[in-house]
């Protein structure tokens, strides 16, 4: 049920966004979500729909774009996708270091709307 919270806000994100443009219908929502989130797709879409209900968004087609995880290696600053399916234990492809910064991949926003 954490995926309530997280698609509430993107929810209003859409709903201020569509308000400020004067929009009277909301055709198509782009969601840019990390591959490191947890939020399953078919919550992200049953909350979505539920929260939509008697908006200008209802009906919205939601397009859900998977960011790859990336880090930053802090030894040698080498970026790499990290396979969290295969990985154990992440360790640099160039020095095998194994202390990391996120790059992308933990993110969830709006990416775009198609609005009329």
């Amino acid at each position: 049920m954490h995926e309530l919270p997280v698609i509430e806000s993107l929810f209003n994100v859409c709903m201020r966004h569509a308000s400020s443009n004067n929009a009277s219908n909301v055709i198509s929502v782009t969601l840019k979500i990390g591959e490191a989130s947890d939020l399953q797709d078919e919550w992200i879409q049953s909350y979505f729909d539920y929260l939509c209900k008697e908006t200008i968004v209802e009906g919205a087609k939601l397009i859900i774009d998977r960011v790859p995880l990336m880090v930053r290696c802090k030894e040698c600053s080498e970026e790499f996708h990290v396979d969290l399916r295969k990985a154990q234990k992440v360790l640099c492809p160039k020095c095998e270091g194994a202390k990391f910064e996120y790059v992308s991949g933990r993110e969830y926003s709006v990416d775009s709307m198609e609005i009329v």
